[in-house]
C-alpha cells in the first residue's frame, strides 16, 4: 500500500484526485504502478487502476493478469471493477471505501458477482484512515 500511497501523492502534485494503484505478481513483486492522470492527460479512463492494468499487461506480454494483485488506495468504480474482472486479476486490495462511486462493496459488488465469468478475492480496509485522509485534504486544499 506504501507504493500506492506514494503514487496518489504524486497524482495530487499535477492536480489530480490523489489515487495511486499498484500491481504486484504472483511473487508479490511490483510489475506495473500509476496514479490518477485525468487532469494530466485529459482523458476520463486515466484512472490509476486502469492505467496500472494497463502498463501490467504491457509488462506481461498479455492481457491476462492471472495471479496479480491490484493494491490501491481507493475502493474501484465499475470501470475499474470491470477491468480487474476482464483482466483475470487475482486478488483487489484497497483502502479507503467509495461511498458515492465503489463498486467493490460500497454500491456494488462487481468484482465477486457470480454471473460474470471471474471473480476477485477482495481485501479492504488497509490503511484506510491514511487513504481517506489524503482524499479529504485534497478536497479541503481545493476549496479554500
Amino acid at each position: 500500500m506504501e507504493s500506492a500511497l506514494v503514487q496518489a501523492r504524486a497524482a495530487a502534485e499535477h492536480g489530480d484526485i490523489p489515487i495511486g494503484a499498484v500491481v504486484l505478481d504472483s511473487a508479490g513483486e511490483i510489475i506495473a504502478q500509476a496514479g490518477n492522470e485525468r487532469e494530466l492527460n485529459g482523458d476520463p479512463t486515466a484512472h490509476a487502476e486502469i492505467l496500472a492494468l494497463r502498463r501490467a499487461a504491457r509488462a506481461r506480454g498479455s492481457w491476462r493478469l492471472d495471479g496479480c494483485t491490484l493494491v490501491c488506495t481507493l475502493e474501484p468504480c465499475t470501470m475499474c471493477a470491470g477491468a480487474l474482472v476482464q483482466a483475470r486479476v487475482r486478488r483487489l486490495v484497497f483502502g479507503a471505501w467509495d461511498e458515492k462511486a465503489g463498486a467493490v462493496s460500497s454500491l456494488w459488488d462487481v468484482v465477486r458477482d457470480p454471473r460474470l465469468n471471474h471473480q476477485v478475492e477482495v481485501v479492504f480496509g488497509v490503511r484506510a484512515q491514511e487513504c481517506s485522509a489524503l482524499l479529504r485534504d485534497f478536497f479541503a486544499q481545493r476549496r479554500h
